[in-house]
């Protein structure tokens, strides 16, 4: 019977070191990492309307997988200057609400909207991801009505936040994996 050497640190099959899986071929995000830059722009603005936030994500590219792209634009979006948050407030637009609410509700949500833009300068942005449909409506007018006491200064960061998470939500539909 033959026996390996007993060696220290060493194995008889080496493992490959752990690397991430790159993007399956064909993938949204392959795609997305080989197009030109300016179709790579206009794709992220679809997700953020920011042409700042979109350039230098495009700048980094490639992206390895959705996780690093993701980390990525969170990053950027903290980076978002007050003129780069008003291009992207400027492009949001309520939510899709149920068509069956109420015309009450739909003049109470509009009142709202106005009273928030006529105080802010900007739309109101709202990220309703995991909401069910039926709190959609109470939550964004909940939450206008509670950010209309928010100071401008204040505003502004919620709203970015806002914003960094509807750009997560749609950096995932558009780039995450689509297969089986």
């Amino acid at each position: 019977m033959h026996r390996l050497p007993d060696l220290p640190g060493r194995v008889a099959i080496p493992v490959p070191p752990q690397t991430r899986a790159a993007p399956a071929v064909g993938s949204p995000l392959e795609h997305f990492n080989t197009v030109p830059a300016d179709e790579a722009v206009r794709t992220l603005l679809a997700c953020l309307n920011s042409r700042h936030w979109a350039r230098l994500l495009v700048s980094h590219r490639p992206y390895p997988d959705l996780p690093a792209l993701l980390a990525a634009a969170d990053e950027a979006t903290y980076d978002l200057t007050p003129r780069d948050l008003a291009e992207a407030l400027a492009a949001e637009a309520l939510p899709a609400l149920p068509e069956d609410m109420y015309a009450v509700a739909h003049t109470a949500l509009s009142a709202a909207t106005a009273a928030y833009e006529s105080r802010f300068g900007h739309a109101f942005a709202i990220c309703l991801d995991g909401m069910p449909p039926n709190e959609a409506l109470d939550h964004a007018l909940a939450a206008i009505r509670s950010r209309l006491t928010n100071d401008p200064d204040e505003e502004r960061l919620v709203a970015a936040e806002e914003l960094r998470r509807l750009a997560e939500t749609r950096l995932t539909c558009t780039f995450g994996d689509t297969g089986p």
